[in-house]
């Protein structure tokens, strides 16, 4: 889930700001020209701003290890370098040096992706050494790739072809092939995982068709239409949590919201008997599709067959990308959407009824950058790195629920005031 307005679908802000939600969507990061800022979405539908490095580089890509203190940037004045960050202790643990330009960074617990036009390198993230490359891909300016949060099923999603939706598997943990699902006539426009790491969903630059398989089956679970009256450009697919809904935002107004059928770890549903009533007029639309499926012609009846949003949302300004998460804040469904423009927005997500989300909540994330202050200091033995790379690790919350307000998790910002006089101090 990540958010650019450069060149590329996942890359360089250009002078916009960089959003991307953590893994499990309980925090944010922001790149912007005055360098990179952390927040946390608190359970009131807040956002509290817990870290900001106001190093003066302009930052075009971030991601965050879950909750833990490791952070991974790369800058617009080094876009060929990757930098490993503990950002609680301000220091740099360790930089990477690659032949192109870094088009995407994706982490999860066990491993750490960097994504180039032509090349996909693997990461041990407890030591930050290179594992693997894949070399020789199929050209991916857009530095379009998923890995997903799940270390049990440590898969890579990329493109296979940039003539037609193929989608290679890799299994970042044994280093082989997994398998390749052909999901769509046209060329990928966006790829995310579930949770669990077993549901990979789809869309192509036609913009109309979303699909949700499972992995490593190949197997397609379900089928959506976005619409049908013009083809847009994805820019974003998001499980939530539970695996119960898949949220797409694209270069229009309008954010969708699909209800799959179960959640993603259940079995199927049973079918329903033959005598039960069709609901609503879509059902019996459906139910006579299904039972006149041998007189229609295929691609005819594939269109009516598939699904429609289960809830949309509205965007008050166009003309930004936007990513998108769900989850439960405030103990209810909650569809969040971050901007270009800096600009977090919570819906409200009836999960009974579906339809238009109310928006509850607009939170500007970054104000007017302050003077650049002095840089990190550097850390280069092995044996530092090693140990940073640790401490940095080891302030990882348990997989299960915590308390967004722990300081132990996320601790207190400087006052402001404190924070502009380090910020006008001059260097030593």
């Amino acid at each position: 889930m990540s958010l650019g307005a450069g060149q590329n679908t996942e890359g360089t802000n250009a002078g916009g700001i960089f959003v991307q939600f953590n893994q499990d969507c309980t925090s944010l990061v922001a790149g912007s020209s005055s360098g990179y800022h952390l927040f946390a979405l608190t359970p009131d539908d807040g956002v509290e701003e817990i870290y900001a490095s106001r190093s003066g580089q302009d930052t075009c890509l971030v991601d965050r290890l879950f909750s833990s203190s490791l952070v991974a940037i790369v800058t617009v004045s080094a876009p060929r370098k990757l930098i490993v960050c503990h950002y609680k202790k301000g220091t740099e643990i360790c930089n990477y040096s690659y032949s192109n330009t870094i088009l995407a960074v994706k982490l999860n617990r066990s491993r750490l992706i960097v994504c180039l036009e032509e090349s996909l390198h693997i990461h041990n993230i407890r030591d930050m050494k290179i594992l693997h490359t894949i070399r020789d891909t199929p050209p991916n300016p857009r530095g379009l790739c998923a890995l997903s949060p799940c270390v049990d099923h440590c898969y890579v999603a990329y493109p296979g072809s940039s003539a037609v939706g193929e989608v290679q598997i890799f299994d970042a943990v044994h280093l082989n092939a997994k398998c390749v699902i052909s999901a769509h006539d046209s060329p990928l426009a966006a790829l995310a995982w579930s949770m669990c790491g077993r549901r990979l969903a789809t869309a192509s630059e036609r913009g109309t068709v979303i699909r949700v398989f499972a992995v490593p089956e190949r197997t397609r679970l379900y089928e959506f239409r976005r619409g049908v009256k013009r083809c847009v450009s994805i820019a974003c697919l998001a499980f939530s949590a539970c695996g119960a809904y898949l949220a797409a935002t694209s270069n229009t107004e309008t954010v969708h919201v699909f209800r799959l059928q179960e959640a993603a770890d259940e079995a199927p549903p049973e079918p329903e008997p033959a005598a039960a009533e069709p609901a609503g007029w879509m059902g019996w639309l459906q139910q006579a599709v299904s039972a006149g499926a041998g007189y229609l012609p295929a691609h005819v009846a594939d269109v009516l067959a598939q699904g429609r949003a289960f809830a949309a949302a509205r965007l008050p300004v166009t003309g930004y990308r936007a990513v998108a998460a769900i989850t439960n804040t405030a103990r209810a469904p909650r569809l969040l959407v971050a901007t270009s423009a800096g600009v977090l927005l919570v819906f409200a997500l009836d999960a009974a009824e579906g339809g238009e989300c109310t928006l509850l909540r607009q939170h500007q994330l970054l104000e007017p950058a302050p003077a650049p202050a002095a840089a990190p200091a550097l850390l280069h033995a092995d044996s530092e790195r090693a140990c940073e790379l640790g401490a940095a690790l080891a302030g990882e919350p348990p997989r299960g629920p915590f308390d967004l307000r722990d300081p132990r998790h996320f601790p207190p910002m400087r006052p402001a005031a404190a924070a502009t006089a380090a910020a006008d101090t001059p260097a030593q």
